[in-house]
């Protein structure tokens, strides 16, 4: 390869690099500039594409974040002033943005907004329906393509595609501000935004339908979203979630065997826990609870290190786990929470008590249409040696489950007892 070979491929690894790195924080100063979604994606491929063709020539500049949006303003105005031939508006729309926008390269780095925060809140903004905030929060904040979407969510490109294209319109046509809320608004749409990350990952981590559990392509744009919400705005839900999800990720390897089949928590392999990503999580967790703001993300990671730190499912603080269940049903009560706490009194206490707390969650009508309540009642009753019933409640959980490792799982169990052997 030829030194002038060498060096445009060296300069194009170096654009390739800052894409991945930078793209996003390009992305989100130039819809800050451009108001609109559409143009400022185009002025940001545009501006790389031109990086590619320049910087061999001319090196790498001092700023390249600065270059790179600044080259896209001014390729954005190049473009309103061709189309301006067919429509007029845009003449005048170029024209302010050149007279009205102060060139970034004249920024310094401090000054460099970031506006990520801003295109978070914008693309979970409560107008936009959930699944077009997560669409959008995916295709824009974490530079995902709507075919790694579709694939994440087992649905179709032109589904997300159309997600896509309405959530934008609607911030146009709504005149959706690209704004952090103020502080009276701040909370109810923090909690949105945490929400759209939550359950992201959730669908990553156990997935609804489909022949995998996990997801980790959902699961890691989720932990990477929740790291920079953290960086931005460590406000202690924000660290809650974030010590929450990275305290599950930390389990991911034993959560199934090399063929896919579900390992339940107690019987999990503790040695192929991620150590680092425990030691992340739990000291997320001590600066989450040192607010005194007990959210319900920032219980459930103290839930979640209680797990952490127990060396086997013996040695487990139970005690503790159902005291921060105590806590977490009076600040966000709801059937699931109470009756993930009926599992941990049925494993503190005895199964018979959590199966009754159990079935006065049922008997109420909460949960019916919820595969895991029934799975929870066929395991106790398992256990109890009431066999009739775990075959029913097993037989209940598996034409309610979707995910193929958790059917699998519940085959095996329903099998187990129908056959007479040990469950």
């Amino acid at each position: 390869m030829t030194g002038a070979r060498a060096h445009v491929v060296e300069a194009r690894e170096v654009v390739e690099e800052l894409y991945r790195t930078e793209s996003r924080r390009v992305l989100a100063t130039l819809i800050d500039l451009l108001g609109d979604f559409d143009r400022a994606e185009e002025a940001m491929h545009d501006a790389f594409a031109a990086a590619v063709e320049q910087w061999p020539r001319t090196g790498m500049p001092a700023r390249p974040r600065a270059w790179l949006i600044s080259t896209g303003r001014f390729k954005a105005i190049d473009s309103l002033r061709h189309r301006a031939r067919f429509d007029a508006s845009l003449a005048e729309f170029a024209r302010r943005l050149e007279q009205d926008t102060i060139d970034p390269l004249d920024w310094d780095d401090e000054r460099i907004p970031d506006d990520r925060l801003r295109l978070i809140f914008t693309c979970c903004h409560p107008a936009l329906p959930p699944d077009a905030q997560i669409a959008l929060t995916l295709r824009e904040v974490c530079g995902l393509t709507t075919e790694e979407i579709a694939r994440a969510f087992l649905t179709v490109a032109p589904t997300v595609a159309k997600r896509i294209v309405r959530a934008k319109a609607k911030i146009r046509d709504a005149h959706i501000p690209f704004e952090v809320p103020s502080p009276t608004d701040l909370p109810e749409r923090l909690d949105a935004v945490l929400q759209v990350v939550y359950l992201m990952f959730t669908e990553g981590y156990a997935a609804s339908s489909g022949a995998s559990l996990i997801r980790p392509t959902l699961t890691g744009e989720a932990v990477r979203l929740g790291r920079l919400l953290a960086e931005l705005l460590p406000d202690p839900e924000v660290l809650g979630l974030l010590a929450l999800m990275v305290l599950q990720e930390s389990r991911s390897s034993a959560r199934t065997v090399p063929e896919g089949d579900l390992v339940l928590l107690q019987d999990q392999d503790r040695s192929l826990w991620k150590r680092d990503l425990i030691a992340e999580g739990l000291a997320l967790v001590e600066r989450a609870l040192a607010s005194r703001r007990l959210g319900p993300y920032t219980l459930q990671a103290a839930i979640a290190a209680v797990h952490a730190e127990a060396s086997s499912a013996a040695t487990t603080d139970w005690n503790q786990i159902v005291g921060f269940y105590d806590v977490l049903q009076r600040v966000s009560p709801s059937p699931v929470v109470e009756l993930n706490r009926a599992v941990a009194v049925a494993t503190r206490d005895t199964p018979l008590a959590g199966l009754a707390l159990i079935d006065a969650i049922l008997s109420r009508g909460d949960l019916q249409d919820y595969c895991l309540a029934h799975a929870a009642r066929a395991d106790l009753c398992r256990r109890l040696g009431r066999r009739a019933e775990a075959r029913a409640s097993y037989a209940k959980a598996l034409d309610l489950a979707r995910p193929e490792p958790v059917r699998r799982f519940l085959t095996k169990r329903l099998n187990a007892l129908s056959e007479g052997g040990p469950a």
